[in-house]
């Protein structure tokens, strides 16, 4: 696009450069021509009253003098065949002057012209001016390299703007398209450039206006799914609280599995609606795990637990989206309300790294992990565990460039802490 637009402002140019500066050129050559001869006619001129009437004597420094001052040759041819001046051969014009004919024609080397003198006793004279080429053209050289040079610096200026107005089309038209195809990989936060010229300008609006109102219905979708899951997850936590008490042991494990797939399935929504957020790959940890432990913390009053807190103010920038570190706190967090009894105590410690990103740590007081379980491993724990959530905070670990550790803090329980790097400059 861009080459064809500077081919097309170079024909424009140049046609009008030649309609223009070829007319111009042949002026100025016809210019400089008649001026020689003008000023040759105009010598001639101012000497005939002399040769006219004064006789050879006087004549001869007057003539030799304008001939010294012109730059062609100047001459006196009398009746008898006399030159004074210049000397002068006895063409077929000066001929055709003695007999009364003024006229002018090329010769050799420039124009020769000759002016008739009537009147004298002796009989016809005749002023010859011999205009040489080089007098014909003077400064018609210089006028055509300037003509030239104004053209070609005219040529370069609007391939200059051209090539300018080109560079912000095309510059705007790939932005436009990259930001499209950021869009269709499902980076909702990619944005076009708003000050385009023109018509590009609407375009790049109308289309960040489009991805800003789908970024909003997928920010209401996930906060559904998230709100139905809240409310789910505590009936369900009470369904196996149900279903432990049970004296019948077989009665017990079918309605423990049920209650098992149940929370599979809401815990499968949670993790695809918010994979389908198609936010940047960075995240504010601070402000991400602050809003919520926020969240959880409605429930955590409900179920009467105490709830430990020391969250570093931010921003904490992470190589992650925010909606998949969103999922690995609620994934942490709901575990602690699904494994352990109500009650139960738990913190969440939220500090930056030395090496950029952040360290995540959320411990309980509950019973802990299973003898030789390997919870991270989607679908396979223990003790009732559906084996997906600490697979969504390793999953998130690893996409983050970072490890996920389990431990046992001081007193029993268990500690799950997750290790984030910093987003790559």
């Amino acid at each position: 696009m861009r080459r064809r637009i500077l081919a097309l402002v170079a024909a424009t140019v140049l046609l009008v450069l030649v309609a223009f500066a070829i007319p111009l050129a042949v002026l100025i050559r016809t210019v400089a021509v008649d001026t020689a001869l003008s000023t040759a006619t105009a010598q001639a001129q101012s000497l005939t009253p002399l040769v006219a009437t004064a006789d050879r004597s006087t004549m001869q420094p007057t003539v030799e003098l304008a001939d010294d001052r012109n730059s062609g040759d100047v001459s006196v041819v009398l009746a008898d065949g006399t030159v004074l001046g210049a000397p002068a051969p006895r063409s077929s014009l000066v001929e055709l002057g003695l007999r009364g004919v003024s006229a002018s024609t090329e010769a050799p080397g420039g124009r020769e012209m000759v002016f008739s003198v009537q009147g004298a006793a002796a009989g016809n004279s005749v002023i010859r001016v011999f205009v040489p080429d080089a007098e014909l053209t003077r400064g018609v050289t210089r006028s055509w390299l300037l003509l030239g040079g104004l053209s070609i610096v005219l040529l370069a200026g609007g391939l200059l703007l051209a090539d300018r107005l080109a560079r912000s089309l095309v510059d705007a038209t790939t932005d436009l398209s990259g930001v499209s195809e950021q869009l269709a990989r499902g980076d909702l936060a990619a944005r076009a450039d708003a000050s385009a010229p023109a018509e590009l300008g609407v375009v790049a609006r109308a289309l960040n206006g489009l991805a800003g109102r789908i970024s909003e219905l997928l920010r209401e979708e996930r906060e559904n799914v998230a709100d139905l899951a809240h409310r789910v997850r505590t009936p369900l936590t009470a369904l196996r609280l149900d279903a432990e008490a049970l004296r019948d042991p077989d009665e017990s494990a079918r309605i423990s599995s049920g209650v098992d797939g149940v929370q599979r399935a809401v815990t499968g929504a949670i993790e695809q609606a918010r994979r389908r957020g198609g936010e940047g790959r960075a995240a504010d940890a601070a402000a991400v795990v602050r809003e919520r432990v926020e969240f959880w913390a409605v429930l955590a009053e409900d179920t009467d637990r105490s709830v430990t807190l020391e969250l570093a103010p931010g921003p904490l920038p992470v190589a992650c989206s925010p909606g998949d570190l969103e999922a690995c706190v609620d994934a942490l967090l709901g575990n602690v309300f699904a494994h352990t009894p109500d009650g139960t105590p738990f913190g969440v410690w939220l500090a930056p790294r030395s090496a950029g990103g952040a360290r995540l740590v959320v411990a309980d007081r509950g019973p802990g992990l299973p003898p030789g379980a390997d919870p991270t491993s989607r679908g396979v724990s223990g003790g009732g565990s559906t084996g997906l959530g600490l697979d969504i905070a390793r999953r998130t670990a690893d996409s983050a460039g970072g490890t996920l550790t389990l431990g046992s803090p001081p007193g029993g329980g268990l500690q799950v802490e997750l290790e984030l790097a910093a987003p790559p400059p």
